[in-house]
């Protein structure tokens, strides 16, 4: 069965075709800047076309991961991080793409907690993954939860504090407002006095600088409340914190699991907490997954 899975991210795209017992071909590209639907219409096309004259064979199946709020449709109804997307028909992009596969979606948070409670083993998981926003998913009984036709988890839009900042949703207080990289990368810069490149900070984490430390620091709180506060509703084997923000940064996870400690209840302890195991790319695996599967 010839497979490809899309990860559709606010930065980047990334793509991956497989074949039983061929190896994977795997590529990706960030979206033209700035944000332009049309621009982008052509990138993707361009290099779905790449890959296709990479690995020459007929698409069986295609699974999409998306960040977007789409409709029963599959046209874009929101994406705060690609605001311009709205009224996008994604499906009608897709088929025109794939013409000869079987195409399916689903929220990339939701398809990345598959994909990790399946590398792991675990029946019961909660995933947040920290990226240009902080997407998430709930898996129950091997099963991502709310289930199909229900939405999704969208565990980056809890409000972790009435009083924080405001997020690209429109709303206060949501982990993402906090806790994504672009947000954590501004908590750097105020502190710094100055823009902070994502290089520079993860340099200046793994110096133990303080101005590094406190915003990471910052970010991590946000997450592990968020952690707590789902792991309170569903028991779950264990948290996973993924995306590619987050995989690079030294110390990441141990530092929002020191801060689920310090949530912890009698009765309850903080739920463990665990990195990715497919690192920056669990949305694309479960693309795979959604390909092969139709899971979601």
């Amino acid at each position: 069965m010839n497979l490809l899975g899309i990860d559709i991210g606010g930065t980047k795209v990334a793509l991956r075709a497989e074949s039983d017992g061929e190896p994977a071909v795997r590529t990706s590209f960030r979206w033209p800047s700035p944000p332009d639907p049309a621009a982008d219409r052509a990138a993707l096309r361009s290099h779905v076309a790449g890959l296709r004259a990479r690995w020459p064979r007929p698409i069986d199946a295609v699974g999409v991961a998306a960040p977007a709020t789409l409709d029963g449709s599959g046209r874009v109804v929101a994406w705060p991080g690609r605001p311009a997307w709205a009224g996008l028909d994604l499906r009608g992009l897709l088929r025109e793409l794939f013409p000869e596969a079987a195409v399916r979606w689903g929220d990339d948070g939701d398809l990345a907690a598959v994909a990790e409670a399946e590398r792991a083993g675990h029946r019961d998981l909660v995933y947040l993954g920290v990226g240009t926003g902080v997407g998430g998913g709930i898996v129950v009984a091997g099963r991502p939860v709310p289930g199909p036709g229900r939405g999704s988890a969208e565990l980056g839009h809890m409000i972790v504090d009435r009083s924080g900042p405001r997020c690209d949703c429109g709303r206060d207080g949501c982990v993402q407002a906090a806790a994504s990289g672009p947000a954590i990368l501004r908590g750097a810069a105020r502190l710094l006095g100055g823009p902070v490149r994502y290089e520079e900070l993860r340099d200046a984490l793994a110096a133990g600088t303080s101005w590094a430390v406190a915003a990471v620091e910052e970010g991590c709180a946000a997450l592990a409340a968020a952690a707590v506060g789902a792991a309170e509703l569903v028991r779950p084997d264990a948290v996973v914190i993924g995306g590619g923000f987050a995989d690079g940064l030294p110390g990441f996870v141990p530092r929002v699991a020191a801060h689920a400690r310090r949530l912890a209840r009698a009765g309850a302890p903080a739920p463990p907490l665990e990195r990715a195991r497919l690192g920056g790319l669990s949305s694309l695996h479960g693309a795979v997954l959604l390909a092969r599967e139709g899971i979601a």
